[in-house]
């Protein structure tokens, strides 16, 4: 899947690029007609730990789905983001086979 990696104020590591990028290649295999995606990766300032910010948008044809999770690390929070998507996407796709 194409994805567009948005790092705010901040240079991301090629290690966390890579590894945001095989998960959510792994979406495709619940629903294959996924166009392309987004990811944002923030910085919240604050003394709370879990202040890393994940956001995806998938864009499927004629809709989008979209996942924001906070936690304590990227890979945490891009892992509660995915799983959130995998939810929004059975259950648009249970949508379409009822059509």
């Amino acid at each position: 899947m194409k994805l567009q990696m948005h790092a705010v104020h901040f240079d991301a590591d090629p290690k966390l690029i890579d590894f945001i990028q095989r998960k959510t290649d792994k979406l495709e295999a619940i629903y294959e007609r996924i166009v392309d995606g987004e990811v944002f990766l923030k910085l919240e300032n604050g003394e709370a730990t879990d202040n890393k910010i994940v956001e995806i948008k998938i864009n499927l044809p004629g809709n989008q789905l979209f996942a924001k999770e906070q936690n304590e690390s990227f890979e945490a929070a891009t892992d509660s983001a995915i799983d959130a998507l995998k939810r929004q996407l059975k259950k648009y796709k249970e949508k379409q086979s009822a059509r």
